[in-house]
């Protein structure tokens, strides 16, 4: 920001100060487009439900139904039923003629079959399909119309209307209007309603639905010949059944979709080849009208130019009910088979990712449980040891900015250390007295083996560079100016030093203000997945990051990587990364212990989180040479960098889909089943955490809090995670962020 100085002249503002002010005016863009990226996400699996009925799906049909309202002329009628002038009438198919219709398609197995039955024939039919169907496979309806078959609305999503609300009617056609436009450039004015058959079949509840769609210029269509086909009675009782009596016309049922319709398939030549050895012939429903018109007969109850329509001409009698879709309803159509393409292809994928998230998952749980209890029975084994006690002094070093509430408290707990040790507070240029509170509390508590050092606000990797310079000693121990250690824990951390070829140490960081919600959160958090964590990558030897709460290095190892980088937001995972490349082993000390400060609220948790996660794909980014290399440098980068990238990134980043495919299922598919496979999950990481809680001996109290954590922070953490994956993508650059303290972590033993 600016600043003014003494004499009142504004100061430009420092670079330090424009980038800080640039990455604040970059957060919000990201945190709306990773929210949209959710969005999308949900948007496109609602809109798969709703293609397969799995979202608004309506099983329901009505039988039985009185038909009172019905007029007795409709019901003993012919099977087109159309409203020209606001009048019902029906019509009937010619004498000798045959109208084929097909229901529930398209289907990318039969309905390609039908096709080539009906071209090898020279035979036209009339294709009522459902839109869900149309929109996800637009090619089939294209090659249908082309090839001169008529096309009519059997609804989107293949439910009773005569249930269904004047809105959802309404949504089912023209959702379906729009399928047709998108796949093969036409609306159409033919109607088939699902479970319909013949007229005598209307009743009460669906006679409203007709003569609304009618009003609306749509022509429904009936049977009055059932090959019931869809029961799979056999080829011979299918032509049977298909076969009108007497030489009468018919409009004829068969199916190419809804199920296995092989024996349709082999029916439907030998039907073709015996009606046309009869001497019928076979027409489209609007050309069974046109025949009627032509010859002046509708059937006792039509009336001519029925099969018109409403709009322009067709280009064919035989597909005159057909209509050319321009404008928005075309443009409309398309975005649908886009949005629907998209769907299909994406849906699988994701579940593709859930899979493969699922036995990450699992598997890193696995992994956790069987070499944490091994590391931990090595570790703890009456004989272990690193080697002789490591007795000499070390050097703590504390960076500190604006730390006045914590300051004091971390001073009190070094100052009970079984440890020789000169301590060197760095204020990164505090704006609060932390450096005169630091020196106060350490003449009250008698500490003359303090050193405050001060410097111009530079970040946290500066100033802890600045007290590795200034050290006395050959091994440095890190930690947080929010941060107080047990009394044994520089004496714990420092032991593995005993070993020549350990460069760095993790101690165990512990949260101490464990009693908020939020609190109780972290604390689990940093039981089973850090501290568990720990265990596994040490045994591996693959150490990724040293707590920047507590933990140790040999000064010059750190000299000889560089120092802590300022490339990076986490200079702790960076650091880390760099002692394994240069060939040291960094281990985890469990028996080190140290309390911390977590983030009291949501904002300073995301705020910490975004920075930890975001900071650690910069630092393994930095390092990915390390794929490459040889040696110790290539071991790290070819097993424990995979590790990382798979169990802190990738699997974090698709595991909501987990959540959202769990709540999807639950809504639309399967609550029980849906609410058991999360119970079960939860059941493995519940087992997970109490060994954790085991091995690090904490109360299991904390472990009610867990499964509220997975409903409610462990989104969050997603987000964060997303959140951080977006900046990296888009290039953004962050500085050490502080976090407001509160001072509430005393001494140790004051934690429960």
């Amino acid at each position: 920001m600016t600043t003014t100085s003494s004499r009142g002249r504004r100061r430009a503002p420092s670079r330090i100060g424009r980038a800080a002010g640039k990455a604040a005016a970059l957060q919000k863009p990201r945190v709306i487009l990773a929210l949209l990226l959710l969005l999308a996400l949900t948007s496109v699996m609602l809109l798969d439900g709703y293609l397969r009925a799995e979202v608004g799906g309506d099983q329901r049909v009505r039988t039985g139904a009185s038909s009172s309202d019905v007029p007795d002329d409709i019901l003993d009628g012919g099977p087109i039923l159309t409203f020209r002038g606001g009048q019902a009438t029906t019509v009937s198919v010619p004498d000798k003629t045959i109208a084929l219709t097909f229901d529930d398609g398209p289907n990318p197995t039969w309905t390609p079959q039908v096709l080539k039955i009906l071209e090898e024939y020279d035979v036209p039919g009339t294709f009522f399909v459902v839109g869900s169907m149309v929109s996800r496979y637009p090619g089939i309806v294209k090659d249908m119309v082309e090839q001169g078959n008529e096309v009519g609305i059997h609804t989107f999503t293949h439910v009773d209307l005569s249930y269904q609300s004047e809105a959802r009617v309404t949504r089912e056609m023209t959702q379906t209007q729009l399928a047709l436009a998108g796949a093969a450039g036409i609306t159409t004015t033919l109607f088939r309603a699902p479970y319909s058959s013949e007229t005598d079949a209307i009743d009460n509840y669906s006679w409203p639905v007709y003569q609304e769609l009618g009003e609306d210029g749509y022509t429904s269509v009936f049977v009055d010949t059932d090959s019931d086909d869809w029961k799979r009675p056999g080829v011979s009782k299918i032509i049977k059944w298909a076969t009108p009596e007497d030489g009468e016309g018919a409009s004829v049922l068969f199916h190419d979709a809804g199920g296995e319709r092989s024996q349709t398939i082999a029916a439907l030549p030998k039907y073709i080849e015996k009606m046309k050895a009869a001497g019928y012939t076979f027409t489209t429903i609007s050309g069974a009208m046109a025949e009627q018109t032509a010859a002046g007969n509708t059937g006792g109850n039509g009336v001519p130019g029925a099969g018109a329509g409403v709009g322009g001409a067709a280009a064919s009698p035989l597909q005159a009910a057909h209509r050319e879709a321009t404008g928005v309803t075309l443009y409309e159509g398309k975005a649908l088979i886009a949005a629907v393409t998209l769907a299909e292809w994406t849906v699988p994928a994701l579940s593709v990712g859930l899979m493969v998230v699922g036995v990450a998952v699992m598997g890193r749980f696995g992994m956790m449980l069987v070499l944490a209890r091994r590391h931990h029975r090595k570790r703890n084994r009456r004989r272990f040891s690193w080697g002789p006690t490591v007795t000499r002094p070390v050097s703590v070093i504390v960076p500190a900015y604006n730390e006045k509430e914590c300051i004091a408290n971390t001073l009190a707990s070094l100052a009970k250390s079984t440890h020789p040790i000169e301590i060197l507070v760095v204020d990164d240029g505090s704006t609060d007295g932390t450096s005169r509170i630091a020196r106060e509390a350490a003449d009250r508590l008698g500490m003359t083996n303090v050193r405050v050092l001060r410097q111009e606000n530079a970040g946290k990797p500066a100033a802890l560079n600045h007290g590795v310079r200034s050290a006395r000693h050959d091994i440095v121990v890190m930690m947080d100016g929010d941060t107080v250690f047990e009394p044994d824990a520089v004496h714990q951390l420092v032991q593995p030093f005993a070993d020549p070829k350990v460069g760095a140490v993790a101690g165990n960081a512990k949260v101490g203000n464990r009693d908020t919600v939020i609190g109780a959160w972290q604390h689990i958090e940093y039981v089973m997945g850090f501290n568990l964590d720990r265990r596994m990558y040490d045994l591996l030897r693959c150490m990724p990051t040293i707590p920047g709460a507590i933990g140790a290095f040999r000064r010059d190892a750190v000299l000889e990587v560089g120092g802590m980088s300022e490339d990076t937001l986490a200079e702790d995972t960076d650091i880390t990364i760099a002692m394994h490349r240069a060939g040291w082993q960094v281990v985890y000390q469990e028996h080190a212990k140290a309390w911390t400060e977590a983030p009291g609220s949501l904002k300073q948790l995301w705020s910490q989180r975004y920075r930890w996660s975001y900071g650690t794909m910069q630092a393994l980014w930095k390092h990915r040479k390390s794929l490459t290399d040889k040696g110790p440098s290539g071991r790290f980068g070819r097993v424990g960098m995979p590790l990382v990238v798979l169990f802190q990134i990738v699997t974090p980043v698709f595991a909501p889909l987990i959540d959202v495919f769990t709540l999807y299922s639950m809504i639309f598919i399967d609550f029980r089943a849906a609410l058991l496979a999360w119970l079960a999950v939860l059941g493995v990481q519940l087992v997970c955490a109490a060994y954790a809680f085991r091995l690090d001996r904490e109360k299991y109290r904390y472990l009610l809090m867990m499964p509220l954590q997975q409903l409610a922070y462990r989104q969050m953490m997603y987000l964060v995670l997303i959140h951080s994956c977006v900046t990296a993508l888009t290039g953004g650059r962050l500085r050490w962020q502080k976090l407001k303290r509160t001072g509430e972590v005393g001494t140790p033993a004051g934690v429960s």
